[in-house]
């Protein structure tokens, strides 16, 4: 594609750095509108400014994406509130044998579960309990978030639902799930256990209790405390207008223990006085119980669907709709917890791309970089990583797959068309493990931080180069490891 109007190039290229410089820092002093409206006020520029007709804006937006992304959020709230990630958390303290093993457990909980439920998820549920679990071991927080932010990124690279540039290479290059899955697992185990590796080497001394940070004794959290963790609601932008009905799943509409008498008996018949036992199970209904369980039937045949290659959007948005009704609750409470300003960003972000790619500029340095980033060969590969990753850090990874993944897709077919798979496959696993190398790389590192700095209790502040003298190497040697795995 040659290169469009010298105006059309100078404009495309102010709007597209507009809505970089918002999108990688979003609290920039002299324009602190955040990343949401930094995506639109690039892809209104983008119109203002011809590069784009409204017509072509319009055709940009890719609504499976948006779909796949909000069917995926609803099932993920459905799951938090039925206490799924809850059951995930008390695997970590299950007989733990000290530091080493809790941060191994970490690494594998937190890959697990964002290869199934979305790495932004999985860090906005985990990462204060995480802290508390330091806490209550008496060991220092940096290594615990670091090894949760790295290895929910590592484990989301396995599925086109872990993160949002998976959802992306997913549709647009049709492959399935099962495809998906198998060409890129091996890469990601072994990238799990690098990461776990190098974790451990890094901080072995400061993960024994006597090593690690000291702590006041009321400082301390109890195993009670820990277990008892409720997890902030998913993705909750702003307080519904409406006062929600309680709903059977969400344990925060309960009545609280303390606020019941106690003679007053039990819904499901019990005995009285049972409402003055912690454990809300002992107070549950049948019908509760069987909401509770429904919810996890539901999303296992949402993912048996997926693997047997049905239509990724519609089956999460089918899926979210089954958990709605059978909540049989009004859905408004559920629904505010979708991050709208997410899918808000994304219809922005793709009038954007969509309209520096019609400046040519993306065209035209993929032609020159083509010759050396060829995939039939050991070194194309490695240009074509280093390429993605130096992209990924700077453009962020979703931008960077809108970017490249139909050019590179293109040349590796133009190659052979069994190359054309792999191509897709490694810019999805380079661009998510990338997300690794700086805090900035990711928005699940993003949360992990500002998680752990909100935090009232356990408050802990995880700083830029604490994260990049970590990140990076652990970022190139998994890379590197994980690259001659990946089969299309």
């Amino acid at each position: 594609m040659a290169l469009a109007s010298v105006p059309a190039v100078v404009l495309g290229s102010i709007a597209f750095g507009i809505f970089w410089m918002l999108a990688v820092f979003p609290a920039v002093p002299f324009l602190p509108i955040g990343r949401t409206a930094g995506s639109l006020l690039g892809g209104m520029l983008m119109i203002i400014f011809r590069v784009i007709s409204p017509e072509q804006a319009y055709a940009s937006i890719d609504l499976p994406i948006l779909g796949l992304l909000f069917g995926t959020m609803v099932v993920s709230i459905y799951l938090e509130r039925a206490q799924m990630f809850k059951y995930l958390g008390r695997l970590l303290s299950w007989k733990s044998k000290g530091g080493r093993d809790l941060l191994c457990r970490v690494c594998l909980v937190s890959a697990l579960a964002s290869a199934l439920f979305t790495n932004d998820t999985t860090c906005i549920v985990l990462t204060e309990f995480v802290l508390k679990l330091a806490r209550q071991h008496k060991l220092p927080a940096k290594p615990f978030l670091l090894a949760l932010a790295s290895s929910a990124n590592i484990g989301s690279s396995a599925t086109p639902i872990g993160n949002p540039q998976n959802l992306v290479i997913a549709v647009q290059s049709k492959i399935s799930f099962v495809r998906f899955f198998v060409g890129v697992v091996p890469a990601m185990l072994l990238g799990v256990v690098i990461n776990v590796v190098f974790l451990l080497c890094m901080f072995w001394r400061q993960l024994s209790p006597k090593e690690g940070e000291e702590q006041a004794k009321e400082d301390v959290v109890t195993e009670n405390e820990v277990n008892s963790h409720t997890f902030s609601p998913a993705r909750m932008s702003h307080p519904s207008p409406l006062q929600p009905n309680p709903s059977p799943l969400n344990p925060q509409h309960m009545t609280p223990v303390n606020d019941v008498e106690k003679n007053t008996p039990c819904r499901n018949g019990a005995k009285r006085g049972c409402s003055q036992v912690p454990d809300m199970r002992r107070c549950l209904t049948k019908k509760e119980l069987f909401l509770k369980g429904f919810v996890y039937i539901v999303t296992v045949g949402m993912l048996i669907a997926l693997l047997m290659g049905l239509n990724m959007s519609w089956t999460t948005i089918t899926a979210a709709l089954i958990l709605v009704v059978i909540d049989f609750k009004d859905a408004g409470p559920c629904l505010d917890k979708v991050s709208y300003s997410l899918l808000v960003f994304f219809c922005g972000m793709f009038i954007t791309v969509d309209g520096f790619n019609r400046t040519g500029i993306p065209s035209a340095f993929w032609e020159f970089m083509e010759p050396y980033s060829r995939i039939n060969h050991a070194s194309g590969v490695a240009v074509l990583a280093i390429v993605i990753l130096l992209l990924s850090n700077l453009a962020s990874n979703v931008p960077t797959v809108l970017l490249l993944g139909a050019q590179v897709a293109k040349s590796a077919a133009a190659v052979s068309p069994d190359y054309e798979t792999r191509a897709w496959l490694i810019l999805a696993f380079v661009s998510t493990v990338a997300g690794n190398l700086s805090l900035l790389g990711s928005a699940a590192n993003l949360i992990v931080c500002e998680q752990a700095r909100r935090s009232e209790i356990h408050g802990y502040t995880l700083s830029f180069w604490a994260h990049i003298v970590f990140g990076l190497p652990s970022t190139l040697i998994v890379t590197a490891a994980g690259l001659p795995l990946i089969k299309g």
